[in-house]
């Protein structure tokens, strides 16, 4: 896959089933969230393909990161949350009552319905992490896709946030990819790993992760779920 017309990686493959959870993880610059912008059908891809069964693209639920301006959003939660919906209504320009239904699903399942009418920019770090992680599931029931989800917070919310997302994958069936450079959490949480570094790829199970003395290196010898 190119970028701005440098190859971005190569030879990459990998295949998920129902309810999987994998981790991409790996080196800096190795391509891993062009990969995602790759699936969402952000970036064109030079060669290969990339096959759904059973998902359409507007399906996917995607929580990129967070760029300083997207932080001070001038919205309200709900506002924000709701907009999850907008590829679920087709060419209509409203929420439908099912879409607003969803959204106040989606809040109370997230544990932030208190904060529906609080403005999103005033919102803590981890706060905002929740508010989007409800609007990437108002656009999907199916698969989730989401870039550094922790990036930036403190390890208190972090272990909340990690642990919301294993509960969707877990207990509501939700297949999830997710971009991490945290390791430990990385395999704490899922049961597939890809890991993209110049040249070099691994894409198994965790089990079969752990055996590889190269990757265990660049750990940096944390290669565990305890």
């Amino acid at each position: 896959m190119k970028y701005e017309g440098v190859s971005a990686f190569e030879g990459v493959s990998f295949d998920l089933d129902e309810g999987d959870f994998l981790c991409i993880v790996g080196e800096n610059g190795s391509g891993k969230s062009t990969l995602i912008k790759g699936l969402l059908g952000l970036k064109q891809y030079s060669s290969g393909s990339i096959v759904f069964n059973g998902v359409k693209q507007r399906e996917i639920g995607y929580l990129p990161q967070q760029t300083p301006a997207q932080k001070d959003f001038p919205a309200t939660v709900k506002e924000v949350v709701i907009s999850g919906c907008l590829n679920r209504n087709g060419l209509t320009p409203f929420y439908s009552k099912n879409s607003k239904k969803r959204a106040s699903e989606m809040m109370s399942l997230m544990k932030i319905e208190d904060l529906s009418d609080k403005s999103y920019r005033g919102l803590s770090g981890g706060q905002q992490q929740r508010v989007l992680l409800a609007r990437a599931l108002c656009a999907t029931e199916k698969l989730l896709l989401l870039d550094e989800p922790v990036s930036g917070l403190d390890p208190m919310v972090t272990a909340e946030m990690y642990e919301a997302i294993r509960s969707l994958n877990r207990e509501k069936g939700v297949t999830v990819i997710m971009v991490s450079h945290d390791i430990h959490n990385a395999l704490h949480c899922g049961n597939k790993m890809l890991h993209m570094a110049q040249g070099r790829y691994f894409f198994g199970t965790k089990e079969e992760y752990k055996k590889i003395p190269e990757f265990k290196a660049m750990a940096g010898g944390c290669l565990s779920d305890e």
